[in-house]
Parts: structure tokens; C-alpha cells; sequence
């Protein structure tokens, strides 16, 4: 039997707007350390020796849209997954932790669910509390982890913890929604309350006995969807309609909160405490909190200067950032859009995507700098029947072959070598080189070299959108 590590990878995460957006979420970011969550999360067993082998490679539950660069991101790690199930639509958890048991196959592993948007600052800590729920999985019961809490939150849920377990864990006596910060004083006071994580251990066939009784509708959706599903390379699909039929609902309140009440199921619930810097980074504030500080409290990512300015986070992605008597701030600026805000309002940040939403801003769901299968590209400049880009296209790598009806493109190369496709002829430009792909040509970008290769495009004509792409071949399945 092994360990099975299962990445749960589907939120937005839209509280750390503008650095996390629907298109590129937090879990791809780099907000603590130089790894991204996903990557740290893959990572997270690492050098475990517990009392179960850990499997080669996690499975990973992920939105379609960023298929891409998940798989990118966990192979750059070398954590790569040839089990990258991809949600079409969100469900929430309890689907997802469904689709993964089924991936799981015929081995019945034990399944350590982890949200990949979390941070764990003592792997040790972290590694020593698995290694104690590993008993009570085996057994057959659905083990969660409850944070040991260090100040009277009021943006977690509770979990009561009941009688120890011979197993080593404890009975869950029952969860509790997010408290008043009298209510979250009193639960710390009391040492009888821990924060509900999100992480959960079980054996996949346990998992899917509980489902198949507790929520039929929801278990039978997931096997519609995973039998009427394909692989393509590193990824499963599942079938759409099926799983778009699927109910939404999350691991404990389609589960973990039914257990104690489920007569003739025999599946418990318990909890292992755990201690190790964790937190879900749900607004910037957390960012704060987890984060390296200077001797006044500041927190600062990329080109930052602080003068008499105390307890503030800076998070500068694209220009040099100055503060000045800043007391509790948070600043993040990126190419597109500059959040300001209190320290102790940042909670409030989803009202700012609502309203970007509803005005159809494409900063609520995607940045400037747009990631593709084949590298990415900027738009570092627009106007009235132009739009220039710098575009970077990973080695070996290339676009799809494709033609546009409204606009016409100049492609100069600035660094690496260039395999152009224009029309009937196909030839290389080097640095320094120019090509001209004139509106209504079959044409296609590709990278023969070894290091990136690097041009500026600049497009002229009459409609500019992303939407103008006939594509007649792509290497990477799109339509």
C-alpha cells in the first residue's frame, strides 16, 4: 500500500487580486519562497519516512483552462504528473477528491488530499502529523488534520475535538462555522478547538463507499464522468455534460458532517492536530502574517523602498515601489492594476473583482502577460488599429499553424533562433531578423533551438482580438 498524494488545484483564489486572477490563481504564483504553491505542495512529502511509501507522482485535480502550465510548473520541479485529471466546470471538493479515487484505480491507496494554494512553513511538523493519521486511513476511517491555533481567527472554521482515538487520533465531537472574535477568544482559551484545514486522509475505497451512501447523486455523476472520459498525454478528461450535471459541494459538508449520523456506513471521522505554520493565504493579510519581515514589520517582493512606514506588505511585480509613512498597508502592483488597501480590509478584495466583472474588465480574470502551452506573451502596448507584443516561446516548442482575417504581423527577433512558416515557404531568422506575415497567410511560429526564443510583434489592422485565429494544426489539442 502506498501514500497517494492528490493536489487539489481548482480555485481562484480572487482575494489576492491583482496578483491571482481566474485564469493564473494563486497556487501558480511564487507568494512565499521562490517555488510556487502548486510546486510546493508537490513537494511537501518530500524525504518522508513514515510508516508508508509515498507513490512516484501526485494526481492532480485541475481547471482545463490552465492545464498547460500545471504540467509545466510540476515537470519544471521535477514532480511531473501523468495524472492530471482536468475539471471542465468547478464542483468544489468532494467531486474532485471522487474523481481522484477513481484515478486511484484497483491499488486502494491512501489518498493525502492537499489544497495546492496552501502554505506549511515546518515540513517536519507537517510530515510528523501525516505520519499519525496513517493508522486510522488504514483502518477505514477519513482522517482530517486540525491546525493547533496561535491566535483567536475569525476567518477559519473550528473543529471541536472529542475522545482520543486507539488509533492515535481523536473523535470529532463537531465542526464549527467561522466565529465572532469573542467567540474564536473563548475556543482558543479553551484548548478544546482546532482550525479546520482542508486537508484529509482516506483510503480511496473508503472515500467511495462513503459517497456511494451519503451523496448517490454525486457518486454516480463521477462515474458517468471518469468512465465517459479520455486520456490525452499527462491528462484525463472527463466527460463534460456528465460532470456539469454533477452537485456542487465541499468534503465536509457532503461528508465529514453526515459521518456521525450515517447509520450501517461503519466510516468514521476524526482529526490528528498538527502544527506547522500552516495557513490557507485566503487575503493578503495571511500573506502578511506567513511572510519575512524586516525590524518594522514590512513586508516587501521586488524593487520596494520603505521610509517610516511600519507593518505594511509591497508586492511590486513591474516598477520600483516607494512608501512613505505607511502604517498596516498592503500595495500590490502589477502591469495592469495597483490594489491599496488597510491591512485589516483586505477581505474586502472580492468586491473589487465583482465590480471589474461586471463591467467586463479582463483584469478580473487574466493579466497582462498571458500564459500558453507554448510559453507566453505581453501585451506591452495598444492603440487605435495596433497592438504590439512581446512574445517568449519555450524550446522545441510551437505555435499553432493558423491565419487571421482582420490583421496583419511584423515579427522581429530579439533573442534565439526563429522557424518561421509563412505561407508556402518555411525558413529560419536570427537575431536582429525581420519577417512580414501579411493578413489572410497560413503562417506558424516555432522555436527549433535550445534556449528561448524571444521576438516583438507587432500587429496592425482593423480588429485585434484573440478571438481572429483559424487554427488548421495545434500541437496542443485546441480547437
Amino acid at each position: 500500500m502506498e501514500l497517494q498524494p492528490v493536489i487539489l488545484s481548482g480555485g481562484s483564489g480572487t482575494r489576492l487580486w491583482p496578483l491571482s486572477r481566474e485564469q493564473y490563481p494563486k497556487q501558480l504564483l511564487a507568494l512565499v519562497g521562490e517555488e510556487t504553491m502548486l510546486q510546493a505542495t508537490a513537494g511537501r512529502l518530500t524525504g518522508f519516512a513514515g510508516r508508508l511509501p509515498v507513490a512516484a507522482a501526485p494526481i492532480v485535480i485541475c481547471n482545463e483552462e490552465y492545464r498547460f502550465v500545471t504540467a509545466e510548473q510540476l515537470r519544471a520541479s521535477a514532480r511531473a504528473s501523468g495524472n492530471i485529471v482536468l475539471e471542465p466546470v468547478g464542483r468544489n471538493t468532494a467531486p474532485a477528491l471522487t474523481l481522484a479515487a477513481l484515478a486511484a484505480g484497483e491499488a486502494d491507496p491512501v489518498l493525502l488530499v492537499m489544497p495546492a494554494d496552501h502554505v506549511m512553513r515546518d515540513l517536519d511538523g507537517f510530515q510528523a502529523a501525516i505520519d499519525a493519521g496513517i493508522p486510522a486511513a488504514i483502518e477505514g476511517a477519513i482522517v482530517t488534520f486540525g491546525i493547533v491555533p496561535d491566535h483567536p481567527e475569525t476567518g477559519y472554521g473550528y473543529i471541536r475535538v472529542g475522545a482520543p482515538r486507539a488509533d492515535g487520533s481523536q473523535a470529532i465531537a463537531a465542526f464549527v462555522e467561522k466565529p465572532d472574535a469573542a467567540t474564536a477568544q473563548r475556543y482558543l482559551d479553551s484548548g478544546e478547538y482546532l482550525w479546520n484545514s482542508g486537508l484529509f486522509m482516506v483510503r480511496a475505497s473508503t472515500w467511495l463507499r462513503a459517497m456511494d451512501h451519503l451523496q448517490p447523486e454525486m457518486a454516480e455523476a463521477c462515474r458517468a464522468a471518469w468512465q465517459g472520459g479520455a486520456r490525452d498525454a499527462d491528462f484525463v478528461r472527463v466527460d463534460k455534460s456528465a460532470f456539469t450535471a454533477c452537485p456542487s459541494d465541499s468534503i465536509d459538508y457532503a461528508v465529514m458532517e453526515k459521518l456521525a449520523a450515517a447509520e450501517g456506513l461503519g466510516i468514521a471521522g476524526c482529526v490528528v492536530p498538527m502544527s506547522a505554520g500552516w495557513s490557507d493565504v485566503g487575503a493578503w493579510d495571511a500573506l502578511w502574517q506567513v511572510a519575512d519581515k524586516d525590524c518594522n514589520g514590512n513586508v516587501a517582493r521586488g524593487d520596494v523602498l520603505f521610509e517610516d512606514s511600519r507593518n505594511t506588505l509591497v508586492y511590486a511585480q513591474d516598477r520600483m515601489v516607494a512608501c512613505v509613512g505607511l502604517d498596516d498597508a498592503v500595495v500590490v502592483e502589477t502591469p495592469d492594476a495597483v490594489l491599496v488597501a488597510r491591512k485589516d480590509k483586505t477581505q474586502n478584495v472580492k468586491q473589487i473583482v465583482a465590480a471589474l466583472k461586471s463591467g467586463k474588465r479582463s483584469q478580473a480574470s487574466a493579466h497582462r502577460k498571458i500564459h500558453r502551452p507554448w510559453g507566453w506573451y505581453d501585451s506591452i502596448d495598444t492603440g487605435a488599429r495596433f497592438q504590439v507584443k512581446r512574445i517568449v516561446v519555450n524550446p522545441g516548442a510551437r505555435l499553432s499553424l493558423q491565419m487571421h482575417h482582420h490583421r496583419a504581423e511584423h515579427w522581429i527577433v530579439v533573442k534565439g533562433t526563429a522557424e518561421v512558416t509563412n505561407g508556402d515557404k518555411v525558413f529560419l531568422l536570427s537575431e536582429n531578423e525581420s519577417t512580414y506575415i501579411p493578413l489572410g497567410h497560413v503562417h506558424r511560429l516555432a522555436n527549433p533551438g535550445k534556449l528561448p526564443l524571444e521576438i516583438i510583434e507587432v500587429q496592425s489592422g482593423s480588429y485585434l482580438g484573440e478571438d481572429d485565429i483559424v487554427r488548421f494544426e495545434d500541437t496542443y489539442g485546441r480547437g
